[in-house]
């Protein structure tokens, strides 16, 4: 069995103040203070908070990602603006034989309004692009969640159809859309 090689910090530069970075141990602490602090208004969107327990957990989650990242199924980034981690953007999974990506996010209350999931998101699949491993994007986002449906549409996905009933949140079935951009490779 071949050992896994240590993950370098990989960063995508998205402005001077706003910065992508690969999930590092070294942003648990961070992490786990913000999904708390979120804990109540990202349950309204996402399942996963409300089982956030200890920082410890937090840190077996970093680790996991970091696996998954380093094995190109998944990819998860920090988003960081002036030194303060304000959110994460990843690929929850990737299809490498189709070059499949399937976009998650989510940010902090306190920064959203200023287009920063927008500015990073373009940063993110231009980079994914470039380096020819991932051509189709694609975002699903319960059809009530009007945030995240116009994230995906400022950001040129389209609208490929309804899946009924895809989401199971808060004890309820929801009927999620599904947006898909296509970026063949780009050059600098």
């Amino acid at each position: 069995m071949i050992p896994e090689q240590p993950l370098q910090d990989e960063m995508i530069q998205v402005t001077p103040e706003l910065t992508l970075h690969a999930a590092d141990e070294r942003f648990v602490s961070e992490l786990h203070q913000l999904v708390l602090k979120n804990r109540h208004w990202l349950q309204h969107s996402l399942n996963w908070p409300q089982f956030v327990g200890s920082e410890e957990d937090s840190r077996q989650n970093m680790l996991s990602n970091r696996l998954l990242h380093q094995r190109g199924y998944a990819k998860m980034f920090l988003i960081v603006q002036r030194e303060t981690l304000v959110g994460v953007l990843s690929f929850n999974s990737i299809e490498p034989l189709n070059k499949a990506g399937y976009i998650g996010y989510w940010l902090d209350e306190a920064h959203q309004g200023q287009g920063i999931i927008s500015r990073c998101l373009e940063a993110f699949m231009y980079y994914y692009a470039q380096q020819g491993e991932v051509r189709r994007f694609v975002i699903k986002c319960r059809v009530e969640n009007e945030r995240s449906n116009q994230v995906a549409l400022r950001n040129g996905f389209t609208l490929e159809g309804c899946l009924k009933q895809a989401e199971f949140l808060n004890g309820h079935y929801h009927d999620q859309n599904i947006y898909a951009r296509i970026m063949d490779e780009v050059s600098d």
